[in-house]
């Protein structure tokens, strides 16, 4: 059970990796500070903050929000540093918020483990005037961890704290973080509110089982059928030619249990207020959710649902249209009388000028849809953390390894022929809940280059080699291990970026020699983990298991595959995802047809992408058929090594 702290009492801490959670009546400014054994900061290096949210052990939020969560690794701490003094500030910038802390709802803090289990929190009450509070301090007694409660605010804001704790510089430093916090302010959300139906979109948040994309289901002919993306499969095959209606589930509350005020404290207005009859500013995180990933995630959800229904409904009206002018066209030419002098040709062109009109009037709320969700996806796509970001987001030039699981990782975009460049990212949840199948084979949207096919299966094996580093990327260290299956080597050079960083957890297996060897123990490890869960003792595993989700890459299926082989995929396909062993097949279709009814389970188990765009996703609502593309690195960039060293680096730290 959680100790609930006082002002002045402290707490030990048995974890070195930890999550400080803060919750607000009002978006605040989150940042830390180190302190040597004196307990002063020794300079502007040792404060985290917006403009600078990464240090050894701690990382903060980048802007202001009403929900944060900082995440601290104290074994990571260098060995100067004996406190961390956790900080939280009213954001001055434009004057944006309340000017003092009396305002608003007494903010709350809780110090959980990285799987949410709470280890303490304080309620910091007994503010007035102060815009600025030392909300907790972590120090290091003897060797040993504690926390303490402090609740030191300061009327004079961040400055005057910052003075406080020792730097000279406290008051340029303050500035700059105001500065900072003012460049991201459009993307600063208090607990997200709903969205309006005045006109505009009105989001809810989906649900654990409503993820917008991933697992499919393909005929058992393996013909390439446009399919429906997880979590939004439904209860039977027929939805795939007769969709139904989606279903919504109730917003849901993700007020923190041990914290209940009496009322909702007052919306703070988070974009300037939109001109009458415009639609309202869009807003980084404008989704229900607790934390920033996830409302950023639910986000992305919404901009999905927005894109399938209006391109549903225009659609829908030119169709109406259709066979409308077609009705009065049949009508007016339907009596010979009306074939002499002119009248035909008269009614002809009313009919058409009346389709023109309804055509006209469904593309401009087409267009009017697309405008908001490109002016949405314009200040989403900066906002995305390097799990939901494309790699030619900035943002992954300050990639860190993260201490944290995201919700979800982006495999690609989605489009469709209407939304002209609009993109969507794709996310698929984690960890993954089905293995990928990433198609080698030929496609007439193939370039004629490709007709060979040796040019599409290296390219198939990038996206896979993309695919696989992205999900390193998004695992804390030591927590996800990747194998490799190439018989005949023939992906030597795709694979080369994952062999030179040294992140594979061995070389990639050749010969059928490897296959087996790779596959026996993987599938040893599906049964070991298996046993032991079913006979509840999860913990009982050997000494030395390895615990990491586990990936393995799958190239040039069928060959060097064995009967024996063959069905050790189909079980680790439908046994592994559920105890954390996952595949990723680069295949030909139509050559692993040769196997028969045999793979078709497989090949149903998995979700298929392709290595090019590619119409073969669809929804259940509409059944549009989305246009896939993967997330490829861009040629000549180097951001896939850097984060491969990266990621090898923190593998070799961890073991």
């Amino acid at each position: 059970m959680a100790a609930e702290l006082v002002r002045g009492q402290n707490h030990p801490l048995s974890q070195a990796r930890l999550e400080i959670r803060v919750s607000a009546g009002a978006p605040v400014v989150a940042s830390a500070t180190l302190g040597d054994e004196n307990g002063k900061a020794r300079s502007t290096e040792w404060v985290a903050h917006p403009g600078a949210p990464t240090l050894p052990g701690l990382e903060v939020s980048r802007q202001a929000a009403a929900d944060h969560r900082l995440a601290v690794d104290l074994d990571a701490m260098p060995e100067a540093v004996h406190r961390v003094n956790v900080l939280l500030a009213l954001p001055t910038a434009g004057g944006a918020g309340p000017a003092r802390f009396g305002a608003v709802a007494a903010p709350f803090v809780a110090v959980t483990g990285l799987d949410g289990t709470e280890v303490a929190t304080y309620t910091i009450t007994g503010l007035d005037a102060e815009s600025a509070v030392v909300a907790l301090e972590l120090y290091r007694r003897q060797g040993a961890w504690k926390v303490r409660a402090v609740g030191q605010g300061y009327a004079g804001g961040l400055a005057e704290l910052l003075t406080d704790q020792g730097l000279p510089e406290a008051h340029h430093l303050a500035g700059h973080i105001d500065e900072a916090v003012a460049q991201s302010l459009a993307r600063s959300v208090q607990a997200p509110p709903q969205r309006t139906a005045d006109g505009d979109r009105t989001r809810q948040a989906a649900g654990p089982q409503a993820s917008p994309y991933g697992p499919q289901s393909t005929p058992a002919s393996g013909a390439a059928q446009p399919t429906v993306p997880q979590g939004l499969t439904p209860p039977d095959s027929s939805a795939l030619t007769q969709p139904s209606a989606p279903t919504v589930s109730g917003p849901i509350d993700y007020s923190h249990p041990g914290r209940r005020p009496a009322a909702p404290p007052p919306p703070v207005p988070t974009a300037p207020p939109a001109a009458p009859g415009q639609p309202a500013q869009p807003v980084a995180g404008d989704a229900t959710g607790w934390s920033m990933d996830e409302r950023l995630y639910n986000q992305v959800w919404g901009m999905f649902e927005d894109l399938a229904r209006t391109t549903a409904a225009y659609r829908s009206a030119v169709d109406f249209a259709d066979s409308r002018m077609e009705k009065e066209l049949d009508q007016a030419l339907s009596d010979p009388r009306s074939r002499i002098g002119g009248q035909g040709d008269a009614a002809r062109e009313a009919a058409q000028a009346k389709h023109a009109h309804l055509v006209d009037q469904a593309r401009a709320a087409l267009d009017r849809d697309l405008a908001q969700l490109s002016a949405e996806a314009d200040v989403v796509e900066p906002a995305l953390p390097p799990a939901y970001a494309s790699w030619d987001n900035p943002v992954w030039h300050g990639y860190r390894v993260p201490m944290e699981l995201p919700m979800a990782v982006r495999v690609g975009d989605l489009h469709l022929p209407e939304s002209g460049l609009l993109r969507i990212p794709m996310l698929v949840r984690l960890p993954l809940e089905r293995g990928l199948w990433i198609d080698s084979g030929r496609s007439e949207l193939f370039d004629e280059s490709f007709a060979d096919g040796a040019g599409l299966g290296h390219l198939a094996m990038e996206t896979a080699v993309a695919l696989a580093a992205r999900l390193l990327a998004v695992y804390p260290a030591g927590e996800f291990t990747v194998h490799v299956v190439d018989p005949a080597g023939s992906g030597a050079q795709a694979l080369a970026p994952l062999v030179r960083t040294g992140v594979l957890a061995a070389p990639p297996a050749l010969g059928a020699a490897g296959v087996a060897d790779v596959l026996g123990r993987l599938t040893e490890r599906v049964d070991l983990v298996q046993m032991a869960v079913r006979g509840g003792a999860p913990d009982a595993l050997p000494p030395g298991f390895d615990t990491s989700e586990q990936l393995l890459i799958v190239n040039d299926f069928p060959h060097g595959f064995d009967d024996r082989a063959v069905n050790q995929l189909r079980y680790l396909a439908d046994e592994g995802p559920s105890v954390g062993v996952h595949l990723m097949m680069v295949a030909d279709r139509e050559e692993a047809s040769s196997y028969g009814p045999l793979l078709d389970p497989l090949w149903r188990a998995l979700l298929r992408l392709t290595p090019v765009p590619d119409d073969h996703l669809a929804d259940p609502w509409v059944g549009h058929a989305w246009t896939y593309e993967p997330a490829l690195v861009p040629p000549g960039s180097q951001v896939l090594q850097q984060v491969l060293t990266l990621v090898a680096a923190a593998r070799t730290k961890y073991t």
